[in-house]
Order: structure tokens, then C-alpha cells, then sequence
């Protein structure tokens, strides 16, 4: 068992750290979301953050676009030339593969300055994605709405977990210590 424990020391290092930096960032985000059902912005402030710039971004394209609170359910209603074509979630707002990204670019560190940059750009870049796949997604479904099934299930996570795994590969194969 030893030799075992020896032979995959960073197989195991790694495991154990992408856990525990996951199973934190997730309370932390838990508690978040814990502590925002009673505050100002609905449902909780990155959700809302995120449906308010969507909006905007809608409105740059020529989109005549409205975020509403919606009454049944702790989500905001989007509204693009008079019809409901989506919803934003919390699980739109990117935050939870923000965590999954920085906890993996944390269980394979490369320098602590290199890893800190790259976990927030990338972080941002995430974000800047998420905001344009609500957007895309939105304007398909104005468009396309027969098309809904395709573009939620295969377009939507197809931009964004495209983008995490290009990112990591960038990181394991650039700054991350397995190649220094």
C-alpha cells in the first residue's frame, strides 16, 4: 500500500487538492447564496448582475430587451421585443464553473504569482463567456425558439465547458508545474 501511496503521490496530491479547494469555494458560495435571499438584488446579487448585463449586451445588438424579477420562482425572467423567451438562474450566473475552473487550476499550480493571475483572467473570461452565451442563447430563442432543446442542451454548455476545458489545457500544458 505504501509503495502504491508513493508511486501516485501526485495523483493523490492532486485529487485531494482539487477537493478540498472545491468543497470550500463550494460552502463559501453556498453561504453566499444563503446570506442573499434576503438582500436587495433578486434572486442573489450575481444573478442579477449577470441578467442586468445580458440586457445590456441584448440592447447593444438592437435587441429591445427587459429583465424582470420572476414572481413564481427565484430567477429573472428575460424579455426580448415583448416576448419571454428565458430565464436566469443561479446556475446561469457561472459561478459554480468558476469555482470547478479555479479549483482545478489550483490543484495543478504552477508558480503562486502565475497561478493567481491565471485563475483570475481566466475567471473573468468565464464570466465575459457566460454573458455571451446568455446572450446567443437568447437571440437563438427569438429566432429559433423550435430550436430551444438544442441550443439549452448542446449550444449553452457546449460554449462554456469549451471554453474551461481549452482553458485548462492552456494552463497544464503552459504554467502548470507537471511542466517545469
Amino acid at each position: 500500500m505504501k509503495t502504491l501511496i508513493i508511486k501516485y503521490k501526485s495523483v493523490i496530491k492532486f485529487i485531494l487538492t482539487f477537493l478540498i479547494v472545491y468543497g470550500v469555494l463550494s460552502l463559501v458560495y453556498s453561504f453566499y447564496l444563503d446570506a442573499s435571499k434576503s438582500g436587495q438584488y433578486y434572486p442573489d446579487f450575481i444573478t442579477n448582475l449577470v441578467a442586468k448585463q445580458s440586457e445590456n449586451l441584448l440592447k447593444t445588438f438592437g435587441y429591445e430587451t427587459n429583465v424582470v424579477p420572476h414572481p413564481n420562482e427565484p430567477s429573472i425572467k428575460v424579455i426580448v421585443e415583448g416576448k419571454y423567451l428565458a430565464r436566469v438562474i443561479e446556475g446561469c450566473n457561472a459561478a459554480s464553473i468558476i469555482i470547478l475552473f479555479v479549483s482545478f487550476i489550483v490543484a495543478f499550480s504552477g508558480k503562486i504569482k502565475t497561478t493567481i493571475i491565471f485563475a483570475l483572467s481566466g475567471s473573468v473570461l468565464l464570466y465575459v463567456v457566460n454573458l455571451i452565451r446568455i446572450v446567443v442563447l437568447s437571440i437563438g430563442l427569438y429566432h429559433y425558439p423550435w430550436r430551444e432543446a438544442i441550443l439549452h442542451s448542446v449550444v449553452f454548455p457546449a460554449i462554456i465547458y469549451g471554453m474551461v476545458f481549452l482553458l485548462w489545457m492552456f494552463w497544464v500544458n503552459r504554467f502548470s508545474k507537471i511542466n517545469q
